[in-house]
């Protein structure tokens, strides 16, 4: 059985302790590969090695850092089908998704901000004929980023390639859940020549490396993301040390239908933005609110439609529905399923288990599940479910409709069809969260922030944002005469 090692100072490495951690394949709910059951001691040594590069990679000239990050891009794109295999395998989603989103988006990551760094600015001040101030954005030092097991390279990736580009050198935990990928960019970084120390990967679980490397005295700043009340726990220790904290976490997120939509785009979309990656997406739209002159038509082809989608084998081309990432997040789901049934909630498609059978008959698998009647108050209308769970609801005012979207303590994403302008901006600017989509979803452009208000998080992620918040900046002021 194949053993995971962690990635510090350049070299492949097994935990300290000599301990591993079982891994898991959704699809089957069987031991497939060990993880390095790291400690502190491990999270010592890969910041050691960290510490050590920074004094060079902080100066190493920006073309060559833009360099390493293509060189990495170009590797994972070479091997797209060897890590969207590794992908669907150790997160239960479907194949096709894996190489159709998730391994090019990690490519895209490395490649954006080694471009990126290149474009990267400062300002110039000028006092008239006294001074002249600029600004340095100057390195912070060992990044600590921590990354979840939904989008596994996808979004190690995107902490992983800003910080680098920025002349940070990292300490990475991938989630103990899904590590194969990150392993696996261990691989790559060593192929393409990364100077050593420059990254550092630790597996392990949370309480250990997790804890160690975010009370680490000499670690200045964290990226996080993950769930609402880690990030919680996470604030409580690094706020009182002065650290840097960007935050990504839960979400809730409204899809608001109005019924001049367009509805055959919305309702294609609408599915997508349910049940994509078995719903497991801070992203998707489990709070579904529907005109109601529309709302009939709505419930009945979406019913249709979800009923038609196919759930068993990640590994198969007509699979929708892959397997549940691990069996606490399936128990869980489940739960909430139960939770909804008790409120009051009529279950019109789903609300169960699945066996595809034969080999797979141990795996994870939840039916795509459709839910009425529920008050908007309501734990499964206010609690983040993150699975294949939604709710869909009738309104008949843009007011009320807005009242039951920002009624949630999250603000990350959220979606409006309509094919009225006005309405849209309106909307747009009364919802209370990060992102709106508006006539879409998920279409993403790499330049804009990423992030979201209340308990989604702090911060933002993506584009120059992401730059900033890996650099310091510093001002300098001339005197001219």
């Amino acid at each position: 059985m194949q053993k995971l090692k962690n990635y510090i100072n350049g070299q492949l490495a097994e935990p300290i302790a000599k301990s591993y951690i079982d891994n898991y394949s959704p699809a089957n709910g069987k031991v497939y590969s060990l993880i390095p059951d790291s400690d502190e001691k491990d999270v010592e040594l890969a910041y050691a090695a960290a510490a050590a590069a920074f004094k060079s990679w902080s100066v190493t000239p920006k073309e060559t850092r833009s360099y390493y990050l293509l060189k990495i891009a170009d590797l994972i794109e070479q091997k797209l089908d060897v890590l969207a295999a590794a992908e669907s395998k150790d997160n239960g989603k479907p194949f096709k998704l894996a190489k159709r989103v998730d391994i090019p988006r990690a490519a895209a990551n490395f490649r954006f901000y080694g471009t990126g760094i290149l474009h990267f600015s400062a300002q110039s001040h000028a006092m008239e004929n006294s001074a002249i101030n600029y600004t340095l954005k100057q390195p912070v030092g060992v990044a600590a980023c921590i990354s979840p097991w939904n989008l596994p390279l996808y979004l190690f990736s995107w902490k992983i390639a800003p910080a680098l580009a920025a002349g940070c050198t990292v300490v990475a935990k991938p989630s103990e859940v899904t590590p194969m990928t990150a392993f696996l960019l261990s691989e790559i970084c060593i192929e393409a020549g990364l100077p050593p120390g420059v990254l550092n990967i630790v597996h392990g679980l949370g309480p250990k490396v997790g804890n160690a490397m975010v009370s680490h005295p000499n670690i200045p700043l964290i990226s996080f993301t993950g769930g609402t009340a880690t990030g919680k726990h996470i604030a409580s220790i690094a706020a009182p040390m002065f650290k840097k904290l960007s935050l990504e976490l839960g979400g809730k997120n409204p899809n608001i239908i109005f019924a001049d939509c367009n509805y055959e785009d919305m309702l294609s979309t609408t599915l997508n933005s349910s049940f994509s990656n078995q719903g497991q997406i801070c992203l998707c739209g489990s709070r579904i609110f529907v005109e109601r002159p529309l709302y009939e038509r709505f419930r009945n082809d979406f019913v249709a439609q979800t009923k038609r989608m196919k759930v068993g084998d990640p590994s198969k081309e007509d699979t929708r529905i892959g397997a549940i990432v691990s069996k606490g997040h399936f128990d869980k789901i489940l739960s909430y399923i139960d939770l909804a049934k008790q409120e009051g909630g009529n279950v019109l498609c789903g609300g169960k288990s699945f066996n595809p059978g034969g080999e797979l008959s141990e795996g994870y698998y939840i039916e795509p599940t459709i839910i009425e009647g529920l008050d908007f108050k309501c734990r499964t209308n206010q609690e983040e479910i993150f699975g294949p769970v939604v709710t869909i609801t009738p309104f008949d005012t843009e007011e009320e409709a807005l009242m039951m979207a920002n009624s949630t303590t999250y603000g990350l994403a959220s979606m409006v069809w309509t094919e009225n302008l006005t309405r849209a901006h309106r909307m747009a600017n009364a919802i209370h969260a990060g992102i709106v989509w508006i006539n879409c979803w998920l279409l993403r452009d790499l330049r804009t922030p990423f992030g979201g208000v209340k308990a989604s998080g702090v911060g933002r992620e993506g584009g120059f944002e992401a730059l900033d918040f890996f650099t310091e900046p510093k001002n300098v002021c001339v005197k001219l005469n």
